[in-house]
């Protein structure tokens, strides 16, 4: 496997990509994405900064005919209609969520209609931990329905945390689909390891003052706070230190940032920056963030961790570049693309 190429589906700001990048260079494979779509226009204006193209829109528009063909499909396919956090916000205003979702939900039915017309080798997949159990785990039922038994891919799935790579708890489910039985036979998910680094690894030594709480909104989310208490729940905000590892950073972190405050001595908490946010999420500082902070919270709170895509995709090609008898490891990523990956066998890491 010399080259390979493939397509990158709700594409984001280029997390997957980047990561799936990084580890084919490892293994001296060219790998060149043919196809990319993503929705959101300020996400499309942060792809564009990075990779010199700019997706394409609404998936659904797009019929198969125009979708070259690949060997592997990428897709994070939209979360929130599954994750902890959408399904209470849509039960909250009364919406639908899952695959009664309309607008996000039935998303997937997008990558089920271009692995069926297409039939590409391999595909990766991703999505949040609720997934599993969403609708009493009937969603992740007819996921793996669909995939197994109406497409007849050889599908393994997978949970991983982040926290071998960056100073942050994300859980993130992940499938792995092989065409051929061949190409599934002896493959089993990685298992990831790594340095698990501590937030101070991530944050700038200088940072302006406007990400510091105003008195008011930190007197708020502490009487907040102090509210929910007394009823015996836990809303409010996390406050850590350079020594800790932070909860899951979400797309709602531009409202107050609550859910992952920096301590300040003598002063109120920070919120984390965009490039500490980038940083958390395991994106290079080379990585441009061409948008404003609100639209950068929220496009690296929807993203994914990059070197745990590498860890993941290095596992998958090397497997395929040794079922084709053709595997030839160059130069680390980090000497090429000068983040910090390694794609030492097993030994995936990212380090500031």
């Amino acid at each position: 496997m010399e080259k390979i190429d493939f397509i990158d589906l709700f594409a984001g700001i280029g997390g997957t990509r980047l990561g799936v990048e990084a580890a084919a260079e490892c293994l001296g494979i060219q790998a060149e994405c043919v196809f990319s779509s993503e929705w959101d226009k300020f996400a499309q204006i942060t792809y564009e900064a990075n990779f010199d193209e700019k997706p394409v829109g609404d998936i659904r528009e797009i019929s198969t005919d125009d979708i070259p063909n690949h060997q592997m499909l990428l897709a994070g396919f939209p979360c929130q209609p599954f994750s902890i956090a959408g399904v209470s916000k849509k039960n909250a205003l009364g919406r639908e969520h899952g695959f009664r979702c309309k607008t996000q939900g039935t998303l997937f039915f997008e990558i089920q209609r271009i692995l069926e017309d297409v039939r590409p080798r391999f595909f990766i997949l991703e999505n949040v931990k609720n997934l599993l159990y969403h609708d009493g785990g009937e969603t992740f039922k007819v996921i793996n329905e669909v995939l197994n038994e109406e497409l007849d891919y050889r599908v393994f799935f997978k949970l991983y945390n982040s926290q071998p790579f960056v100073p942050q708890h994300r859980e993130r489910l992940f499938f792995i689909g092989f065409r051929d039985e061949k190409d599934a036979r002896s493959f089993e998910p990685p298992e990831v390891s790594g340095d698990f680094p501590k937030l101070g690894s991530i944050l700038e030594k200088s940072v302006d003052s406007k990400y510091t709480l105003s008195d008011h909104l930190w007197d708020y989310l502490q009487a907040y706070r102090e509210k929910h208490r007394k009823k015996g729940n836990g809303f409010g905000y996390n406050l850590y230190g350079p020594d800790d590892v932070a909860g899951t950073l979400s797309a709602r972190y531009y409202k107050d940032g609550a859910e992952i405050l920096i301590k300040q001595r003598g002063k109120n908490p920070r919120r984390l920056t965009p490039r500490e946010c980038a940083r958390l999420m395991g994106f290079p500082d080379s990585f441009r963030i061409p948008v404003s902070d609100t639209q950068a919270y929220r496009q690296f709170g929807n993203s994914i961790v990059v070197p745990l895509v590498t860890a993941v995709s290095e596992a998958v090609l090397r497997h395929m570049a040794a079922i084709d008898g053709d595997i030839k490891e160059t130069a680390t990523a980090s000497e090429r693309i000068g983040s910090g990956y390694s794609c030492e066998p097993g030994l995936p890491f990212y380090v500031i």
